[in-house]
Protein backbone atom coordinates (compact mmCIF):
# COMPACT_ATOMS: atom_id res chain seq x y z
CA UNK A 1 0.00 0.00 0.00
CA UNK A 2 1.67 3.43 -1.41
CA UNK A 3 2.36 6.02 1.62
CA UNK A 4 0.77 9.15 0.95
CA UNK A 5 2.99 11.90 0.64
CA UNK A 6 3.59 14.34 3.28
CA UNK A 7 2.89 17.93 2.62
CA UNK A 8 5.87 20.47 2.42
CA UNK A 9 7.12 22.11 5.90
CA UNK A 10 6.44 25.66 6.20
CA UNK A 11 8.02 27.73 8.55
CA UNK A 12 6.12 30.72 9.69
CA UNK A 13 8.44 32.40 11.43
CA UNK A 14 10.96 33.10 8.64
CA UNK A 15 10.30 35.77 6.38
CA UNK A 16 11.73 37.06 3.62
CA UNK A 17 14.62 39.11 3.12
CA UNK A 18 13.39 43.03 2.93
CA UNK A 19 14.49 44.85 0.16
CA UNK A 20 16.82 47.28 2.22
CA UNK A 21 18.84 44.48 3.06
CA UNK A 22 19.67 42.72 -0.12
CA UNK A 23 22.37 43.99 -3.53
CA UNK A 24 23.69 47.05 -2.20
CA UNK A 25 21.87 48.23 0.78
CA UNK A 26 22.80 45.21 2.60
CA UNK A 27 25.55 47.55 3.73
CA UNK A 28 26.46 51.23 4.74
CA UNK A 29 28.30 51.62 1.97
CA UNK A 30 25.03 51.29 -0.39
CA UNK A 31 23.60 54.01 1.40
CA UNK A 32 26.09 56.69 1.70
CA UNK A 33 26.58 56.06 -2.41
CA UNK A 34 22.64 56.66 -2.53
CA UNK A 35 23.63 59.69 -0.80
CA UNK A 36 25.93 60.94 -2.76
CA UNK A 37 23.85 60.36 -5.56
CA UNK A 38 21.41 62.82 -4.62
CA UNK A 39 24.18 65.14 -3.65
CA UNK A 40 25.78 65.29 -6.84
CA UNK A 41 22.33 66.14 -8.42
CA UNK A 42 21.50 68.67 -6.13
CA UNK A 43 25.28 70.08 -6.78
CA UNK A 44 24.06 69.71 -10.98
CA UNK A 45 21.36 72.14 -10.23
CA UNK A 46 22.86 74.19 -7.31
CA UNK A 47 26.01 75.71 -9.25
CA UNK A 48 27.08 75.21 -13.53
CA UNK A 49 30.68 75.19 -12.88
CA UNK A 50 30.28 71.42 -10.41
CA UNK A 51 30.83 69.51 -13.79
CA UNK A 52 33.62 71.02 -15.64
CA UNK A 53 36.20 69.52 -16.49
CA UNK A 54 38.79 71.57 -14.84
CA UNK A 55 36.11 70.67 -11.24
CA UNK A 56 36.59 67.29 -11.86
CA UNK A 57 39.68 66.96 -11.99
CA UNK A 58 40.16 68.90 -9.20
CA UNK A 59 37.43 66.58 -7.21
CA UNK A 60 39.54 63.51 -7.94
CA UNK A 61 43.10 64.85 -6.83
CA UNK A 62 41.32 66.52 -3.94
CA UNK A 63 39.87 63.24 -2.41
CA UNK A 64 42.75 61.24 -3.33
CA UNK A 65 44.72 63.14 -0.94
CA UNK A 66 43.46 61.47 1.94
CA UNK A 67 42.16 58.47 0.45
CA UNK A 68 44.95 56.00 -0.17
CA UNK A 69 45.41 57.10 3.66
CA UNK A 70 42.29 55.93 4.31
CA UNK A 71 42.69 52.54 2.69
CA UNK A 72 45.39 51.96 5.09
CA UNK A 73 43.08 52.92 8.44
CA UNK A 74 40.70 50.94 6.78
CA UNK A 75 42.70 47.37 7.09
CA UNK A 76 43.46 48.70 10.98
CA UNK A 77 39.76 49.99 11.70
CA UNK A 78 38.87 45.77 10.12
CA UNK A 79 41.15 43.97 13.24
CA UNK A 80 38.79 46.13 15.18
CA UNK A 81 41.66 48.80 15.92
CA UNK A 82 42.69 52.50 15.62
CA UNK A 83 45.23 54.41 13.94
CA UNK A 84 45.19 58.42 15.13
CA UNK A 85 49.15 58.98 13.82
CA UNK A 86 48.25 58.98 10.20
CA UNK A 87 48.32 62.69 9.81
CA UNK A 88 51.47 63.05 11.87
CA UNK A 89 53.37 60.03 9.59
CA UNK A 90 52.15 61.99 6.45
CA UNK A 91 53.84 65.00 7.50
CA UNK A 92 57.00 63.38 8.90
CA UNK A 93 57.58 61.15 5.96
CA UNK A 94 56.65 63.60 3.44
CA UNK A 95 59.64 65.89 5.72
CA UNK A 96 62.26 63.00 5.22
CA UNK A 97 61.85 62.58 1.81
CA UNK A 98 62.12 66.47 0.93
CA UNK A 99 65.10 66.70 3.42
CA UNK A 100 66.96 63.47 1.92
CA UNK A 101 66.37 64.72 -1.59
CA UNK A 102 68.17 67.97 -0.74
CA UNK A 103 70.71 67.07 1.36
CA UNK A 104 71.89 64.18 -1.69
CA UNK A 105 71.74 66.95 -4.45
CA UNK A 106 73.89 69.57 -1.94
CA UNK A 107 77.54 70.01 -3.75
CA UNK A 108 78.51 68.48 -0.03
CA UNK A 109 76.78 65.25 -1.22
CA UNK A 110 78.64 61.75 -1.40
CA UNK A 111 77.00 60.85 -4.49
CA UNK A 112 77.55 63.99 -5.99
CA UNK A 113 81.07 64.49 -4.87
CA UNK A 114 81.70 61.47 -6.10
CA UNK A 115 80.74 61.58 -9.58
CA UNK A 116 82.08 65.08 -10.08
CA UNK A 117 86.00 62.63 -9.22
CA UNK A 118 84.60 60.69 -11.96
CA UNK A 119 85.01 57.24 -9.39
CA UNK A 120 81.36 56.34 -9.76
CA UNK A 121 78.30 58.07 -12.26
CA UNK A 122 75.67 56.80 -9.21
CA UNK A 123 74.24 60.57 -9.15
CA UNK A 124 73.92 60.68 -12.97
CA UNK A 125 71.18 57.92 -12.89
CA UNK A 126 68.24 59.87 -13.77
CA UNK A 127 65.88 59.07 -10.57
CA UNK A 128 68.06 57.40 -8.30
CA UNK A 129 68.00 60.29 -5.49
CA UNK A 130 64.40 60.64 -5.46
CA UNK A 131 63.94 56.47 -4.92
CA UNK A 132 66.54 56.55 -2.19
CA UNK A 133 64.71 59.77 -1.00
CA UNK A 134 60.97 58.27 -1.25
CA UNK A 135 62.28 54.77 0.31
CA UNK A 136 63.77 57.17 2.93
CA UNK A 137 60.41 58.43 3.80
CA UNK A 138 58.59 54.99 3.79
CA UNK A 139 61.21 53.46 5.67
CA UNK A 140 60.62 56.12 8.75
CA UNK A 141 56.44 55.33 8.57
CA UNK A 142 57.95 51.56 8.27
CA UNK A 143 59.44 52.12 11.23
CA UNK A 144 56.61 54.10 13.01
CA UNK A 145 53.92 50.96 11.95
CA UNK A 146 56.31 48.52 13.83
CA UNK A 147 56.33 50.36 16.57
CA UNK A 148 52.58 50.79 17.19
CA UNK A 149 52.30 46.82 15.85
CA UNK A 150 54.20 46.04 18.39
CA UNK A 151 53.11 48.17 21.40
CA UNK A 152 49.36 46.99 20.71
CA UNK A 153 49.98 43.31 19.79
CA UNK A 154 52.90 42.26 21.92
CA UNK A 155 52.47 45.03 24.58
CA UNK A 156 48.74 44.84 24.71
CA UNK A 157 48.53 48.32 24.83
CA UNK A 158 45.42 49.83 23.50
CA UNK A 159 45.26 51.28 20.01
CA UNK A 160 43.85 54.54 20.97
CA UNK A 161 46.62 54.95 23.78
CA UNK A 162 49.31 54.01 21.66
CA UNK A 163 48.45 55.81 18.45
CA UNK A 164 47.45 58.81 20.09
CA UNK A 165 51.08 58.53 21.85
CA UNK A 166 52.62 57.56 18.33
CA UNK A 167 50.82 61.04 16.55
CA UNK A 168 52.32 63.35 19.45
CA UNK A 169 56.04 61.47 19.23
CA UNK A 170 56.11 61.62 15.05
CA UNK A 171 54.73 64.99 14.90
CA UNK A 172 57.78 66.60 17.78
CA UNK A 173 60.17 64.38 15.54
CA UNK A 174 58.66 66.46 12.59
CA UNK A 175 59.55 69.97 14.39
CA UNK A 176 63.16 68.72 15.69
CA UNK A 177 64.68 67.81 12.64
CA UNK A 178 63.11 70.06 10.36
CA UNK A 179 63.50 73.17 13.14
CA UNK A 180 60.34 73.99 12.87
CA UNK A 181 60.59 75.12 9.29
CA UNK A 182 59.34 73.26 6.10
CA UNK A 183 61.09 71.09 3.94
CA UNK A 184 61.19 71.95 -0.52
CA UNK A 185 62.39 69.06 -2.51
CA UNK A 186 64.86 70.19 -4.85
CA UNK A 187 68.16 68.68 -6.79
CA UNK A 188 68.23 67.27 -10.38
CA UNK A 189 64.82 64.73 -9.43
CA UNK A 190 62.48 67.53 -8.25
CA UNK A 191 60.78 67.66 -11.96
CA UNK A 192 60.67 63.94 -11.93
CA UNK A 193 59.16 64.22 -8.17
CA UNK A 194 56.26 66.76 -9.06
CA UNK A 195 55.45 64.51 -12.38
CA UNK A 196 55.10 61.33 -10.15
CA UNK A 197 53.02 63.53 -7.35
CA UNK A 198 51.04 66.22 -9.47
CA UNK A 199 51.16 65.60 -12.41
CA UNK A 200 48.42 64.05 -14.82
CA UNK A 201 47.69 60.87 -17.73
CA UNK A 202 46.02 61.95 -20.44
CA UNK A 203 44.60 64.01 -18.12
CA UNK A 204 43.80 61.90 -14.94
CA UNK A 205 45.84 63.05 -12.03
CA UNK A 206 48.26 60.65 -10.49
CA UNK A 207 47.06 60.38 -7.48
CA UNK A 208 44.01 59.13 -8.59
CA UNK A 209 45.85 56.50 -10.54
CA UNK A 210 47.77 55.60 -7.57
CA UNK A 211 44.81 55.65 -5.53
CA UNK A 212 42.79 53.27 -8.50
CA UNK A 213 45.61 50.42 -8.38
CA UNK A 214 45.79 50.35 -4.59
CA UNK A 215 42.45 49.91 -4.07
CA UNK A 216 42.07 47.32 -6.90
CA UNK A 217 45.28 45.79 -4.79
CA UNK A 218 43.39 46.23 -1.38
CA UNK A 219 40.43 44.25 -2.65
CA UNK A 220 42.34 41.12 -4.21
CA UNK A 221 44.42 40.67 -0.70
CA UNK A 222 40.89 41.31 1.61
CA UNK A 223 38.75 38.93 -0.09
CA UNK A 224 41.08 36.26 -2.13
CA UNK A 225 44.09 35.76 0.02
CA UNK A 226 44.60 34.00 3.17
CA UNK A 227 45.96 37.36 4.93
CA UNK A 228 42.47 39.08 4.10
CA UNK A 229 40.64 36.23 5.91
CA UNK A 230 42.45 36.64 8.61
CA UNK A 231 42.57 40.31 9.03
CA UNK A 232 38.44 39.96 8.69
CA UNK A 233 38.65 36.92 11.02
CA UNK A 234 40.23 39.25 13.83
CA UNK A 235 38.02 41.65 13.70
CA UNK A 236 35.22 39.39 13.55
CA UNK A 237 36.31 37.36 16.81
CA UNK A 238 39.75 37.86 18.04
CA UNK A 239 39.47 35.08 20.77
CA UNK A 240 38.19 32.80 18.31
CA UNK A 241 40.96 33.75 15.56
CA UNK A 242 43.78 33.09 17.87
CA UNK A 243 42.02 29.35 19.07
CA UNK A 244 41.54 28.46 15.07
CA UNK A 245 45.46 29.05 14.91
CA UNK A 246 45.80 32.58 12.92
CA UNK A 247 48.67 34.32 13.96
CA UNK A 248 47.03 37.02 15.99
CA UNK A 249 49.84 39.06 16.65
CA UNK A 250 51.39 39.09 13.53
CA UNK A 251 48.14 40.34 11.75
CA UNK A 252 48.04 42.55 13.70
CA UNK A 253 51.27 44.11 13.58
CA UNK A 254 50.92 43.94 9.51
CA UNK A 255 48.06 46.04 9.32
CA UNK A 256 49.51 48.45 11.59
CA UNK A 257 52.27 48.71 9.02
CA UNK A 258 50.70 48.57 5.94
CA UNK A 259 48.97 51.53 8.03
CA UNK A 260 51.81 53.99 8.60
CA UNK A 261 53.08 52.97 5.23
CA UNK A 262 49.86 54.43 3.00
CA UNK A 263 50.27 57.33 5.30
CA UNK A 264 53.86 58.40 4.46
CA UNK A 265 53.05 57.71 0.72
CA UNK A 266 49.96 60.14 0.86
CA UNK A 267 51.90 62.83 2.67
CA UNK A 268 54.54 62.30 0.11
CA UNK A 269 52.55 62.67 -2.91
CA UNK A 270 50.57 65.55 -0.87
CA UNK A 271 53.75 67.59 -0.20
CA UNK A 272 54.11 67.25 -4.32
CA UNK A 273 50.61 68.86 -4.94
CA UNK A 274 51.56 71.58 -2.23
CA UNK A 275 55.82 72.13 -3.39
CA UNK A 276 57.01 71.86 0.00
CA UNK A 277 56.34 69.67 3.47
CA UNK A 278 55.68 72.59 6.48
CA UNK A 279 56.26 71.70 9.50
CA UNK A 280 52.04 71.68 10.17
CA UNK A 281 51.28 69.31 6.96
CA UNK A 282 48.13 67.24 7.80
CA UNK A 283 47.05 68.50 11.09
CA UNK A 284 44.20 67.01 12.07
CA UNK A 285 44.10 65.09 8.83
CA UNK A 286 43.15 61.45 10.80
CA UNK A 287 40.31 63.05 11.99
CA UNK A 288 39.01 63.13 8.18
CA UNK A 289 41.17 59.98 7.61
CA UNK A 290 38.97 57.84 10.25
CA UNK A 291 35.52 59.50 9.80
CA UNK A 292 36.30 59.11 5.61
CA UNK A 293 36.35 55.44 6.68
CA UNK A 294 33.68 55.05 8.88
CA UNK A 295 31.32 56.79 6.78
CA UNK A 296 32.26 54.11 3.91
CA UNK A 297 31.04 51.70 5.95
CA UNK A 298 33.81 50.84 8.47
CA UNK A 299 32.83 49.32 11.77
CA UNK A 300 34.80 50.47 14.77
CA UNK A 301 34.20 47.43 16.34
CA UNK A 302 35.48 45.15 13.52
CA UNK A 303 34.88 42.98 10.72
CA UNK A 304 33.46 45.10 8.21
CA UNK A 305 35.21 47.46 5.48
CA UNK A 306 36.64 47.45 2.04
CA UNK A 307 38.45 49.92 -0.42
CA UNK A 308 34.80 50.70 -2.03
CA UNK A 309 33.50 52.02 1.14
CA UNK A 310 36.80 53.98 1.91
CA UNK A 311 36.63 55.70 -1.21
CA UNK A 312 33.10 56.43 -1.25
CA UNK A 313 33.22 58.11 2.45
CA UNK A 314 36.31 60.45 0.40
CA UNK A 315 34.31 61.17 -2.49
CA UNK A 316 31.30 61.94 -0.47
CA UNK A 317 33.37 64.19 1.96
CA UNK A 318 35.31 66.09 -0.89
CA UNK A 319 32.07 66.93 -2.40
CA UNK A 320 30.86 68.36 0.22
CA UNK A 321 34.20 70.62 0.60
CA UNK A 322 34.08 71.25 -3.00
CA UNK A 323 29.98 72.35 -2.69
CA UNK A 324 30.84 74.60 0.00
CA UNK A 325 33.17 76.39 -1.83
CA UNK A 326 31.21 76.95 -5.37
CA UNK A 327 28.08 77.58 -3.13
CA UNK A 328 30.56 80.52 -0.89
CA UNK A 329 29.59 78.93 2.23
CA UNK A 330 32.71 79.30 4.96
CA UNK A 331 34.57 76.51 4.79
CA UNK A 332 34.54 76.38 8.72
CA UNK A 333 30.72 74.48 8.11
CA UNK A 334 33.01 71.74 6.76
CA UNK A 335 33.60 70.31 9.91
CA UNK A 336 30.48 70.29 11.77
CA UNK A 337 28.90 68.82 8.32
CA UNK A 338 31.40 66.16 8.57
CA UNK A 339 30.05 65.54 12.14
CA UNK A 340 26.39 65.32 11.34
CA UNK A 341 27.27 62.93 8.37
CA UNK A 342 29.62 60.56 11.15
CA UNK A 343 26.69 60.64 13.37
CA UNK A 344 23.99 59.47 10.43
CA UNK A 345 25.87 57.04 8.79
CA UNK A 346 26.00 55.34 12.29
CA UNK A 347 22.43 56.27 13.18
CA UNK A 348 21.55 54.85 9.53
CA UNK A 349 23.46 51.68 10.30
CA UNK A 350 21.76 50.59 13.72
CA UNK A 351 18.30 50.90 12.22
CA UNK A 352 19.08 48.88 9.09
CA UNK A 353 20.92 46.52 11.88
CA UNK A 354 17.79 46.39 14.04
CA UNK A 355 15.20 45.64 11.18
CA UNK A 356 17.42 42.77 9.83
Amino acid sequence: MAMPMESPISFTNVGKIKWWQRGIFASQTGYVLLALAVLLVIMHFASPYFFTEGNMQNVAKNFSFIAIATLGVTFVIITGGIDLSVGSMMCFSAMITSMVMTELSAPGSPLVHMAADGKTVLANVPGLILLISVLAGLGVALIAGLVNGFCIAVLGLSPFVTTLGMLSIVRGLGYVVSNGRGSFPGGPDADYFYALTSGDVLGVPVPFIYLVILALAMAVVLHHSAFGRHVFALGGNEKAAELTGIPVVRVKIEVYVICALAAGLQGIIISGWLGSAPANMATSYELNVIAAAVIGGANLAGGIGGPLGAIVGCVLLEVIRNGLVLAQVSSYWQQTLVGVIIILAVLVDRIRSRMS
